[in-house]
Order: structure tokens, then sequence, then C-alpha cells
């Protein structure tokens, strides 16, 4: 939609915003009353569509007819100061005030996304306080960061609403420290802190005052050297360690992360990439439903699982098996067969295998399968396998064949190949992968012109307990 230009005639009418007028929805006037569906609906119904338009939309629906003019009122409040509203600050800061004193609340949604400071703390803490975000359900709040070297606190009254909250994303700003030991957030179940200053104790005492938290999210953080992960409830963890801005001197950043009990975990995903920038060590000592791992890297300096203990990526000891991953993912310089095969013998129930190769033309991937030392996933569970940045090189064609020949129930093989794929380098890559003998007959092999430089993924791959594998958008799959 695009932005209307103020005029000295036009001003803000108490019924609507920017003197627009309302949407196309059930407006019976001069036509047809029978033709009138949705207009006969239950208040109950009307309300909920209408707290699910955008802003502005909702905020018009009062100008359909008499009917619907108490309906925004009495719906619970969905204020979304995004662009959808406008794209100028000093008309957000005019809409969202008059929002807020005509609608007498409760709120079930407010998002304050990328808002500049600048002078106005005060009229954001107020807003805060408005009545009409009694009650809300989901808070979503973010600063623009204008100058890395400042300040950018998060106003105390947005913790107000910790007893009804269900989600909460809290952006660019600096958490007030003092307030985490006597915050209780009953309802909340999502939970996502980037670019956040928090102390480690200030953020433990958080974690323990949500009881029911299923998805949490924790990237480009300070403050927090260590975390320890004791949550009974928690489904999806995902992470990063590299930090955003540089605010401070010595900035703390996430250096070991503790999966101490968490019998309900079902994801965790390491967010950064194996640019050598951003170390962590990883132990994880009990996660007895955990699905999902990855993105693995030599960005991880030790990953403990149980007793086994990989480094950089190589296998130190190899004394416990987790059979209840089914998708991994790796980052490999190489790709390390010996690495990868490691991997899978900690893993052994792995179905599906992500692997995102940086190739090092001296790996040396030559491997010979011993029937004798099986390799239980190779054997009995991987069905699709993906290897992204594939050249079509010795070490990358020796690493593939390795799977090609021994993976006996594969169905599926998708190489995201540099080349241009015509019938020449085709034909030179079928005959060196050996896929007339692969060991699965019925397996298919896919090629897609693609470069990944990573995993970069979205807020909803960790929150979307729905989506079953968060790896699988790439390459348009």
């Amino acid at each position: 939609m695009e932005e209307d230009t103020p005029t000295a005639s036009k001003k803000i009418k108490p019924d609507g915003i920017d003197g627009q007028g309302p949407p196309e929805i059930g407006n019976s006037a001069g036509g047809d009353e029978s033709l009138d569906f949705i207009g006969r609906l239950p208040d109950e119904v009307l309300g909920t569509i209408i707290s699910l338009l955008p802003t502005k939309d909702g905020a018009r629906t009062q100008a359909i007819s008499r009917r619907w003019r108490p309906l925004w009122r009495a719906t619970p409040l969905n204020l979304d100061a995004g662009s959808d509203l406008t794209g100028q600050d000093r008309k957000c800061v005019l809409f969202v005030s008059k929002i807020l004193a005509d609608h007498p609340g409760p709120a079930r949604r407010f998002k304050l996304p990328g808002f500049r400071l600048r002078n106005r703390y005060a009229k954001v803490d107020g807003w805060l306080r408005s009545r009409a975000l009694g009650g809300l359900q989901e808070l979503h709040f973010s600063y623009d960061i204008e100058d890395p070297m400042l300040r950018y606190p998060l106003p105390p009254s947005a913790l107000r609403f910790a007893p009804t909250l269900r989600v909460a994303s809290i952006c660019s700003c600096d958490f007030p420290n003092q307030m985490a030991p006597s915050l209780r957030f009953p309802c909340l179940k999502q939970l996502t802190l980037y670019g956040v200053a928090i102390s480690q104790d200030a953020l433990h005492s958080m974690l323990s005052g949500c009881p029911v938290l299923e998805s949490f999210l924790l990237e480009s953080n300070l403050g927090v050297g260590c975390l320890r992960i004791k949550s009974s409830s928690l489904r999806s963890f995902g992470f990063s360690v590299s930090c955003y801005g540089n605010r401070g001197q010595n900035p703390v950043n996430l250096n070991e992360l503790i999966i101490e009990d968490a019998p309900c975990l079902e994801r965790l995903v390491p967010l950064d990439s194996n640019d050598g920038r951003s170390l962590v060590i990883i132990r994880v000592m009990r996660a007895p439903k955990l699905k999902i791992l990855g993105t693995l890297s030599d960005g991880i300096t030790t990953l403990e699982v149980g007793t086994t203990v990989f480094q950089k990526m190589i296998s130190l000891s190899l004394t416990t098996s987790m059979r209840t991953v089914k998708i991994l993912a790796l980052d490999s310089c190489g790709p390390n067969l010996n690495s990868v095969v490691d991997f899978l013998r900690c893993f052994p129930c792995v179905q599906k295998l992500y692997i995102l190769s940086h190739l090092t033309k001296d790996m040396k991937n030559k491997r010979s399968y011993n029937p004798l030392d099986p390799i239980e996933c190779l054997e009995t569970h991987l069905t699709e396998v993906v290897l992204y940045n594939y050249w079509g090189m010795r070490p990358d064609v020796d690493f593939a064949k390795f799977i090609i020949l021994n993976a006996k129930v594969l169905k599926k093989m998708l190489f995201g190949a540099f080349n241009n794929g015509n019938a020449k380098w085709m034909a030179s890559q079928r005959r060196r992968l050996q896929l007339d003998n692969r060991a699965a007959k019925d397996a298919r092999f896919i090629f897609k012109r693609d470069r990944l430089y990573g995993f970069t993924r979205s807020d909803g791959d960790t929150h979307d307990l729905r989506m079953d594998d968060p790896f699988r958008s790439y390459l348009g799959r």
C-alpha cells in the first residue's frame, strides 16, 4: 500500500487512520443485504477476524456500518507499528498514540519493530503503560540501533506483561537485569532474545520463571558466557555465539552451552557457521528426545554427547551414541569423510543428512567399507542426503561415492552444484560417482545449480514446531 501524502485538508478521523476509507468487508450499503454473509456472523467471530487483520484495516472496520462500529473497540487489540501502519517515524508516533487512546483494551499483540529511540524513551514507556495493552499476549519489541556505542534500555514497563505473555521477542536493547529475579512468565511459550545485553544470572533467573516455555531463540547477545539449560518443557532451542553491535569494552559472548536436563528437547540448532570467529563448547548431558541437531561445525571447539567427545569436528572418543537424532546437519571442510562417518556412528539412526561442504583439494576421502564393522546408519536408516557446494572434484566425488555405494536404503541424494550441469559434465559425474553401482537401486540423484554460504534460518525455524525439518527449504526443495 502506498503511503498517503498529508495535506492541510486531510486529518486523522475519529474512526479511521489517515482519512482512508473502510476495507471491502461485508459492506452491503446500497446493495442486497442477503449477500452480506460476513455481516451475519456473530460478534465473537467478527471480533476474531478483526484481531487478525493488519492494524490499519482493523481500525477502519469501524466505518463499515453501525453494526461494525463498536466491534474494533470490543476486540483484543492487535497493534503492529511496523511499515504496514506507516513508513514515517512522526506519523508512527501519532498513530500509535491515537490507537492506544481510542482502544479500551485488552490487547492480544503489540509489535514495535526497529523503532528509532532518539528522545522518545518517555513516549515508549507511556505506550507500554497504557490501559489498552492490559492482558497483552504477544510482545515484539526492537530498537533501530543508530549508534552502537549508546545504551538502548528496554523500559521496565515492558515486563509488566509477564503474567499474560505467550510470545515475547526482545531485540536490540539492554535488559533491566535487576528485575530478573522477581519475573515470572507462567504462560510464555515462545521467547526470542536478539542483540540483547543481559547478564548471565538475569537470563538464568528469567528462564527459571518460564515453566511452559517451548521454543527459545538466543541470537547475537552480550553478557552470557555460560548458559545452562534445565527445562521440563523446552522443545526447540536455537542460538548463535557472535554478538550484535559493539556496546562496551571486552563484551562477554556465549562460549559454553550445557544442556543439563531437557526431557522434551527435540531440536538443538547452533546458528553460527564455521567462520573461525565464533567458538563454543556444547555439552549435552540429558536430552532423551533430541531429533534434530545442527548445524555442527568446527566453530564448536568441543561437542560432548554423554562420554563421546568431538573437538573441531574430529572425534576423540566414541563411547556414547544418541539414537533419537533423525536429522543431522554438518558444516564440514573437505567434506571430511572420516569425520562424517564418526558422526554417523555417534548418531546411528540418522535418516536425513545435510552437508555444507567447503572444498579442500588436498583432502583424502579414500575409505573402504568394512562389512564386518558395519555403519548402522548406512545399513538401515539413511534415506536422504543433501550435499551443498558440490564441485565434482576428487575429494567431494570420493565423499559422495562412499555414501552412494554403501547407503543401502537411500531414496534421494541432492547435489547443490557449482557447475552448470551440461551433458558432458553430467556424464562424467555419473561415471565417477558410479551411480550404476549404487547400493540402493531405487535411489534418485538430483543436481541443482546453487551455492550456499551458510544455513541462514529465520525465527520460524526455531519457533515453528509444526516444521518437521528446518533445513528442507534450501535449494527450493
